[in-house]
Protein backbone atom coordinates (compact mmCIF):
# COMPACT_ATOMS: atom_id res chain seq x y z
CA UNK A 1 0.00 0.00 0.00
CA UNK A 2 1.37 3.44 -1.16
CA UNK A 3 1.78 5.25 2.35
CA UNK A 4 0.70 8.98 2.68
CA UNK A 5 3.55 11.21 1.45
CA UNK A 6 5.86 12.09 4.34
CA UNK A 7 6.55 15.36 5.63
CA UNK A 8 9.27 17.01 3.91
CA UNK A 9 10.34 20.08 2.54
CA UNK A 10 8.93 18.71 -0.96
CA UNK A 11 5.16 19.99 -1.61
CA UNK A 12 2.04 17.40 -1.70
CA UNK A 13 -0.58 18.21 -4.12
CA UNK A 14 -3.98 17.50 -3.04
CA UNK A 15 -7.25 17.46 -4.01
CA UNK A 16 -10.88 16.25 -2.69
CA UNK A 17 -12.84 13.85 -4.66
CA UNK A 18 -16.10 13.07 -4.06
CA UNK A 19 -17.43 9.23 -5.32
CA UNK A 20 -20.16 9.43 -7.70
CA UNK A 21 -23.01 7.12 -8.37
CA UNK A 22 -21.47 6.75 -11.40
CA UNK A 23 -18.43 5.28 -9.79
CA UNK A 24 -19.74 2.33 -8.05
CA UNK A 25 -20.58 -0.93 -9.58
CA UNK A 26 -24.43 -3.10 -8.17
CA UNK A 27 -22.22 -4.18 -5.08
CA UNK A 28 -22.60 -0.61 -4.36
CA UNK A 29 -18.51 0.19 -3.90
CA UNK A 30 -16.11 1.66 -6.12
CA UNK A 31 -15.61 -0.22 -9.42
CA UNK A 32 -11.97 -0.41 -9.36
CA UNK A 33 -10.99 0.65 -13.11
CA UNK A 34 -13.02 4.12 -12.16
CA UNK A 35 -9.73 4.35 -9.39
CA UNK A 36 -7.61 4.69 -12.58
CA UNK A 37 -9.66 7.62 -14.04
CA UNK A 38 -9.29 9.27 -10.93
CA UNK A 39 -5.76 8.67 -10.80
CA UNK A 40 -5.95 10.45 -14.06
CA UNK A 41 -7.63 13.43 -13.11
CA UNK A 42 -5.62 14.28 -10.31
CA UNK A 43 -2.29 14.35 -12.22
CA UNK A 44 -4.57 16.01 -14.94
CA UNK A 45 -5.09 19.03 -12.51
CA UNK A 46 -1.85 18.83 -10.95
CA UNK A 47 0.12 19.49 -14.31
CA UNK A 48 -3.26 22.76 -14.89
CA UNK A 49 -2.58 23.97 -11.36
CA UNK A 50 0.86 23.42 -10.21
CA UNK A 51 2.69 22.27 -12.78
CA UNK A 52 1.34 25.44 -15.83
CA UNK A 53 1.53 22.50 -18.16
CA UNK A 54 -1.71 21.20 -18.87
CA UNK A 55 -2.70 18.44 -21.31
CA UNK A 56 -3.98 20.62 -23.71
CA UNK A 57 -0.94 21.95 -23.83
CA UNK A 58 1.13 19.53 -24.26
CA UNK A 59 -1.44 17.23 -26.53
CA UNK A 60 -2.98 20.25 -28.62
CA UNK A 61 -0.26 22.41 -28.51
CA UNK A 62 2.63 20.88 -29.14
CA UNK A 63 1.42 17.59 -30.45
CA UNK A 64 3.50 15.55 -27.82
CA UNK A 65 1.51 12.80 -25.31
CA UNK A 66 1.95 11.90 -21.58
CA UNK A 67 1.07 8.59 -21.57
CA UNK A 68 1.22 5.93 -18.21
CA UNK A 69 3.89 3.36 -18.98
CA UNK A 70 3.53 1.49 -15.22
CA UNK A 71 0.80 1.56 -12.56
CA UNK A 72 1.07 -0.64 -9.61
CA UNK A 73 -2.08 -0.10 -7.41
CA UNK A 74 -2.98 -0.99 -4.09
CA UNK A 75 -6.64 -1.39 -2.94
CA UNK A 76 -6.64 -1.10 1.07
CA UNK A 77 -10.16 -0.51 2.12
CA UNK A 78 -13.70 0.03 -0.39
CA UNK A 79 -15.24 3.10 -1.20
CA UNK A 80 -19.00 4.29 -1.69
CA UNK A 81 -21.39 6.35 -3.10
CA UNK A 82 -20.90 9.67 -1.04
CA UNK A 83 -17.75 9.50 0.18
CA UNK A 84 -15.07 11.95 0.42
CA UNK A 85 -11.75 10.95 -0.51
CA UNK A 86 -8.42 13.52 -0.01
CA UNK A 87 -5.81 12.61 -2.76
CA UNK A 88 -1.91 13.10 -2.69
CA UNK A 89 0.18 13.50 -4.92
CA UNK A 90 4.15 13.64 -4.99
CA UNK A 91 6.53 13.12 -7.34
CA UNK A 92 9.06 9.97 -6.72
CA UNK A 93 11.38 10.07 -9.35
CA UNK A 94 12.13 11.88 -12.48
CA UNK A 95 14.30 10.72 -15.41
CA UNK A 96 15.30 12.69 -18.81
CA UNK A 97 12.14 11.55 -20.51
CA UNK A 98 9.79 9.73 -17.41
CA UNK A 99 8.43 11.04 -14.40
CA UNK A 100 7.44 8.55 -11.24
CA UNK A 101 4.47 9.65 -9.32
CA UNK A 102 2.66 8.21 -5.93
CA UNK A 103 -1.13 8.83 -5.56
CA UNK A 104 -2.77 8.30 -2.43
CA UNK A 105 -6.68 8.34 -1.86
CA UNK A 106 -7.49 8.69 1.87
CA UNK A 107 -11.52 8.73 3.44
CA UNK A 108 -12.25 12.13 5.25
CA UNK A 109 -11.29 10.21 8.37
CA UNK A 110 -7.55 9.64 7.46
CA UNK A 111 -8.57 6.09 6.22
CA UNK A 112 -6.14 4.82 3.32
CA UNK A 113 -8.12 3.49 0.34
CA UNK A 114 -6.18 3.15 -2.79
CA UNK A 115 -2.65 4.38 -3.48
CA UNK A 116 -0.58 3.93 -6.28
CA UNK A 117 2.34 4.35 -8.13
CA UNK A 118 2.49 6.21 -11.56
CA UNK A 119 4.96 6.31 -14.27
CA UNK A 120 4.17 8.79 -17.06
CA UNK A 121 6.42 9.45 -20.24
CA UNK A 122 7.04 12.59 -22.32
CA UNK A 123 6.33 11.81 -26.16
CA UNK A 124 6.58 13.14 -29.69
CA UNK A 125 3.39 11.69 -31.13
CA UNK A 126 4.84 11.87 -34.57
CA UNK A 127 6.44 10.06 -34.74
CA UNK A 128 5.98 8.33 -31.38
CA UNK A 129 9.21 8.45 -29.39
CA UNK A 130 9.92 9.74 -25.72
CA UNK A 131 11.52 13.20 -25.52
CA UNK A 132 12.66 15.31 -22.79
CA UNK A 133 10.88 17.09 -19.76
CA UNK A 134 11.28 20.78 -20.67
CA UNK A 135 13.84 22.73 -18.03
CA UNK A 136 11.19 25.23 -16.65
CA UNK A 137 8.81 21.85 -16.33
CA UNK A 138 10.89 19.62 -14.55
CA UNK A 139 11.57 22.85 -12.20
CA UNK A 140 8.41 23.20 -11.26
CA UNK A 141 7.99 19.31 -10.68
CA UNK A 142 10.58 18.95 -8.76
CA UNK A 143 9.20 21.48 -6.23
CA UNK A 144 6.96 18.02 -5.97
CA UNK A 145 9.85 15.37 -5.31
CA UNK A 146 10.08 13.84 -2.46
CA UNK A 147 13.29 14.55 -0.14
Amino acid sequence: MTEAPKASTSRVYRKDIVVRFTDCDPAGIVFYPRYFEMFNDIVESWLREEIHFSLNEIVTRRGWGLPTVHLEVDFAAPSVFGDSLSAALSVRSMGTSSIGLDISLHSSDAVARVGGKVVLVLVNRQPLHAIPIPDEVRARMALFQET
